[in-house]
């Protein structure tokens, strides 16, 4: 049995939202045993002192996309699938250096790499996969391009491939079994048209209704739920009223439908970082013209979005949805948010809602007793200043992540 006492810091309770000092926390195998003052430490304890530092809960972000090593996902998705693994290394590997020692794949990432990394295998954050997201023919995860005969689409077999086409009530139920055999933790649905995809406006809708249904129930008959992409009012309360839990950009929901989602307990995975990426660095790393012209008709309401969804009610996921170059804007969710919301609510959205995201309350995104030790011990005060979780994890002294000292520059 290992132990660990981190002696010192200012511990950041989330519930609250305020630091409380005075108190040690101890690790073993891997959890929280104790916090609290003079905690009886076992015999070979390690003590490390933090004095000054805050130490907070380890971040979650809900969406990620830890394959997309490229801005062109219909050129990852014909990569051979040792160098999309190979590619997703440093990526994930990067995410943990960052503090987000927890992830949700939106598309992509199977049981393999969230094995991986349990297993210890490679450095990374403990991984929720979706496996392959599901698509309608010509829907936001059909790369291919508009041709006389439609190839075959490869996009069932091939790791860079973020989604799978699939067509029909019964087609879509054996989908999420095979997902599901295949280890996914959730399943991700295309319910609306997107920016990186060649063939579907932004005000597509994605599927019928009788097919998100049967999608929703094969998710619940595995004890699971679903996650869909969706922009626009009409595509989002679709979804949400087919039992849909989380919704991902959303970026021009209204006020009905966030009241929509309010009500039938919804949440909404914003990603406004992503949309200033592909702005910014898009055309330079090859995102093709048809995506480009699709950004500025949803990057301008995302924030108006986040105010919208925070007047319903409606519970944010912290999420990022970054592909190929821009991945280390990650942590700039944060500040994007935190110029909307305040800091505060934006810590409790990266940790204690989206451990409820995941299904992990408790045990994930707090610093209590009981909770799996993913912590943090960080140089300043992210709740009067969210810079210091900025900058690739430059003030990020140390890194736990199931009590392992991932690391540690004290």
């Amino acid at each position: 049995m290992t132990h660990l006492l981190i002696v010192n810091s200012h511990v950041l309770d989330v519930h609250a939202l305020t630091l409380r000092s005075g108190l040690s926390v101890l690790v073993s195998d891997g959890r929280i045993a104790a916090v609290g003052t003079d905690l009886s430490v076992p015999a070979g304890c390690t003590t490390l002192d933090a004095r000054g530092m805050t130490l907070m809960p380890g971040l979650i972000d809900c969406h990620v996309h830890t394959v997309a090593s490229s801005f062109n996902l219909g050129g990852v998705a014909r990569q051979p699938n040792v160098f999309v693994m190979l590619r997703a290394l440093p990526i994930m590997k990067a995410m943990l250096e960052r503090g987000f020692t927890s992830v949700r794949d939106a598309g992509g990432a199977d049981w393999s790499l969230a094995e991986a990394v349990r297993t210890g295998l490679v450095p990374g954050p403990r991984l929720f996969s979706s496996g392959k997201a599901l698509s309608q023919t010509g829907g936001h995860a059909d790369f291919r391009p508009r041709n006389d005969d439609l190839d075959a689409c490869s996009c069932a077999y091939k790791l860079g491939n973020i989604g799978r086409v699939v067509d029909g009530v019964d087609a879509c139920r054996l989908a999420v079994r095979e997902e599901i055999l295949k280890g996914a933790s959730q399943i991700k649905v295309m319910a609306s048209g997107g920016v990186a995809s060649p063939n579907d406006p932004i005000g597509n809708l994605g599927y019928s209704e009788a097919e998100l249904r049967a999608i929703v129930e094969e998710a619940g008959n595995a004890n699971t739920y679903v996650m869909a992409h969706a922009y626009t009012p009409r595509a989002i309360a679709r979804a949400v009223r087919c039992g849909v839990r989380t919704i991902e950009h959303g970026n021009l929901v209204d006020a009905p439908t966030a009241e929509l989602m309010a009500e039938l307990g919804a949440y909404m995975v914003p990603t406004l970082i992503t949309y200033e990426g592909l702005a910014n660095e898009g055309e330079r790393y090859g995102l093709p013209a048809a995506s480009i012209a699709k950004i500025e008709s949803v990057r301008g309401q995302g924030r108006q979005a986040i105010e919208i969804l925070a007047r319903a009610g409606v519970k944010m996921g912290l999420g990022s949805d970054l592909l190929g170059e821009t991945h280390p804007l990650q942590s700039d969710e944060l500040r994007l948010r935190a110029e909307i919301l305040g800091n505060g609510p934006v810590l409790q959205q990266a940790t204690l809602i989206g451990a409820e995201i995941l299904g992990q309350s408790g045990q994930l995104g707090e610093v209590t007793a009981g909770a799996i030790a993913d912590l943090l011990l960080v140089d300043g005060n992210p709740l009067s200043d969210i810079r210091c979780l900025l900058n690739q994890g430059e003030h990020i002294r140390a890194i736990l992540k199931d009590g392992l000292l991932h690391k540690n520059t004290l």
